[in-house]
């Protein structure tokens, strides 16, 4: 593709992300800025695959290394390491929530998802939920904030099971999870 600079990744940085990978330790790229040393032909399509140069990816150990190192700065995403920071491509946001886990009742009740990269996050305050709506077809859009601002696009089978333990409060259908609640759908708008 033009205007894409050949990166060679530096031993360092990639001897740190493969040791926090296997670990599921994530390394501490909000605290690295290196430089930025162009883009590469990587790109997370919007059902979460990655692929490199239109091939796909499919180990997923490599996306699970790449997913550790990942990072959004100013509405773009980069793979960062402690000495430099490439550009990739990301069609919607970069990981799917497959699945979680409820525990609790009510306002007590926590939501756990796992992404397809073996996130987990705890949605509340920290890790919001939100819903965008296709403007043309009304089609809903749910996700969850897993880290670092990184969102997961919610599956649709865990969307309709947020839905089937969903609950009226102050107009708005929705989910409790950590004391917090979150909005699904206003409640009016339920056929």
């Amino acid at each position: 593709m033009s205007g894409q600079i050949p990166v060679t990744p530096s031993p360092d940085g990639i001897a740190a992300s493969v040791k926090a990978a296997k670990t599921r330790d994530l390394p501490p790229v909000h605290l690295w800025n290196p430089p930025f040393c162009g883009d590469l032909d990587i790109r997370i399509a919007k059902d979460g695959s990655w692929s490199y140069l239109g091939s796909p990816i499919n180990r997923l150990e490599l996306v699970k290394l790449f997913s550790s190192i990942l990072k959004k700065e100013e509405g773009k995403y980069y793979l960062v390491t402690p000495v430099e920071k490439v550009g990739i491509t990301v069609e919607d946001v970069p990981f799917m929530a497959v699945d979680f886990d409820a525990t609790g009742s009510g306002a007590a009740q926590i939501l756990t998802f796992s992404t397809h990269v073996g996130d987990t996050a705890k949605a509340g305050a920290d890790h919001p939920i939100r819903v965008e709506f296709d403007p043309k077809t009304q089609e809903p859009s749910p996700y969850i904030l897993i880290r670092a601002n990184l969102e997961a696009r919610i599956d649709r089978k865990s969307f309709y099971r947020l839905v089937e333990i969903g609950t009226d409060h102050e107009d708005w259908f929705g989910v409790w999870s950590g004391g917090q609640f979150f909005p699904l759908i206003r409640s009016a708008d339920l056929g």
